[in-house]
């Protein structure tokens, strides 16, 4: 116990951040237009720019008044300057520093497209390695449905990607999108969730679960099949850290754009509805997908030889990929009825608890990737890629009202056994349903991963990572497991947190350049 002690406090005294007052996060938010940069014009509400200057600036709650230096974004290869801000200090003691990147025209999001996600996308991964986390600005009634693309299109994410809007404009008296930007730019910067998120009304969703459900009221969304990741009250910000999906393959960040949005439909089912309409949706020229909503738990008309389920499937023996979503808020497809088993006979694939964004987001997703068969994507639209379905075979299992207590002595021992480097026993107790203390800190910072990043077997390493411990969390010392790593000499331990997609902070560059002469190969292959 007493080693282990020692090895902490060596690594706080040495590991001073880089030109740092007090800790910040850096984050980039993409404003793409809709409501929340609105003004009024004699057209009535526009969208406008300069929004960090008038809306942000102006504000003490987004402005500290310490005039940072201006951060650099790339867009299109190219690095261009932009003034930043930074917020007042956060009861967790730390400051967020964020600038605006507009897009060259900002959009209604009724106009928004796959090249539009493209383009987010793209910025997102441009900018990945100098910033913390992402705050996308959107217009309200499309976000669903960009929420659900971006979470297929962002590859082994392992940032917080927000997206939010408003339902009033920032610059009218009464409005939402203070408390919208705001939570989300303090989620963001507090807090290692690697998701693509939906923040609005004091509410985190995972993107791909939420849906707009009001066209005037502040609470716009919600997530009927899945709670809330995250909740702000009056005192603190809850973080449901047993429902976080983390990345668990050992690759870095990557970005899949193509999308076969043109290829797919979607298609209510209504009482008396004509099989002729279906079939002449389903023949359409280049339609290789169709989102079919049905009644309760799967259903529609007509029995096993009926006009309709002929219809459909002599589409899918075309190779169309059909899936089944309910048209109900809340609930899941299931074969439970006999209508709905009709249609499972028929090839069309149940959705399980699938929102019909997410259903349409996911089938453009798989469509256009490379090398994927009908029976491929088939197969996957059963499966959760990103936490978007339930699995129907998964078992959900919810920790124990008492865990909190005994929070420290789990995470000792864990930290215990891998800096022993005692394999098995780190195992087991990820598998005793400890693994919600992957991103968990000691008092200095250190998760898990730092300990391992430093420690006696690369293997513990690997384990942690396809666990999905994140390789971007900072310890008070503002170090990544990276830095520690590579300040170890320790290339194995190098080599497997790079391919994970782990890089140096812009605030440990200057640390890094400086230690350098000593391991330089080493240094140079993490980055410095």
């Amino acid at each position: 116990m007493d080693s282990t002690n020692t090895t902490e406090i060596s690594i706080k005294v040495d590991q001073v951040p880089d030109n740092v007052a007090a800790p910040e996060s850096r984050i980039l938010v993409v404003m793409t237009g809709g409501t929340i940069c609105m003004r009024r014009s004699p057209d009535g509400f526009v969208p406008a720019r300069g929004f960090l200057e008038s809306s942000l600036a102006p504000r003490p709650s987004f402005n500290d008044g310490s005039k940072p230096d201006d951060l650099q974004i790339i867009v299109d290869g190219v690095e261009t300057s932009y003034h930043s801000l930074r917020t007042p200090i956060s009861t967790y003691e730390k400051h967020v520093r964020y600038v605006v990147y507009e897009f060259a025209e900002l959009l209604d999001s009724s106009s928004i497209n796959a090249n539009g996600w493209a383009q987010i996308a793209e910025v997102v991964y441009q900018n990945y390695r100098a910033f913390d986390a992402f705050v996308v600005l959107h217009g309200t009634d499309s976000l669903a449905y960009t929420c659900s693309a971006l979470s297929f299109m962002l590859q082994n994410l392992g940032k917080p990607v927000i997206l939010t809007g408003s339902q009033a404009p920032m610059l009218e008296l009464q409005n939402d999108a203070t408390d919208n930007l705001l939570g989300s730019l303090i989620i963001a910067g507090h807090f290692m969730i690697p998701e693509v998120c939906l923040f609005f009304n004091h509410k985190l969703y995972r993107g791909n679960r939420a849906t707009k459900i009001s066209a005037s009221e502040f609470a716009a969304f919600a997530s009927p099949n899945f709670p809330p990741l995250a909740t702000i009250s009056s005192l603190k910000i809850h973080v449901s850290w047993e429902l976080i999906y983390r990345p668990t393959h050992i690759k870095a960040f990557n970005i899949q754009t193509n999308r076969a949005t043109s290829d797919v439909a979607c298609l209510r089912i209504f009482p008396g509805i004509k099989p002729e309409m279906i079939d002449a949706v389903l023949k359409l020229d280049g339609l290789k997908g169709l989102v079919l909503e049905t009644f309760g738990s799967g259903n529609a008309p007509g029995g096993a030889d009926g006009a309709l389920v002929k219809v459909l499937a002599d589409a899918v023996k075309r190779g169309i990929v059909i899936v089944n979503i309910t048209q109900c808020l809340t609930g899941t497809v299931t074969p439970l009825y006999e209508p709905a088993m009709h249609l499972k006979r028929a090839g069309v694939i149940p959705g399980a608890d699938m929102t019909s964004e997410a259903a349409l987001a996911k089938m453009s997703y798989l469509l256009a990737l490379p090398g994927m068969t009908t029976e491929k994507v088939i197969n996957q639209m059963s499966v959760s890629l990103r936490g978007e379905l339930t699995e129907q075979t998964a078992t959900a299992f919810a920790h124990p009202r008492d865990v909190l207590p005994t929070h420290l002595a789990n995470l000792t021992q864990l930290g215990y056994s891998i800096s022993k480097g005692d394999h098995e026993e780190v195992e087991r107790l990820l598998k005793s349903d400890l693994s919600w203390l992957l991103n968990e800190s000691d008092y200095s910072g250190n998760t898990p991963l730092h300990i391992a990043a430093t420690g006696p077997n690369v293997d513990i390493l690997r384990l942690l990572l396809q666990q999905g411990a994140s390789v971007h969390i900072r310890n008070k010392s503002g170090r990544t497991p990276l830095f520690l790593a590579a300040n170890a000499g320790l290339t194995e331990h190098v080599t497997l947190l790079k391919q994970s997609g782990a890089h140096l902070h812009s605030g440990e560059m200057a640390t890094a350049k400086s230690h350098a002469r000593k391991h330089l190969d080493l240094w140079r292959a993490a980055g410095a």
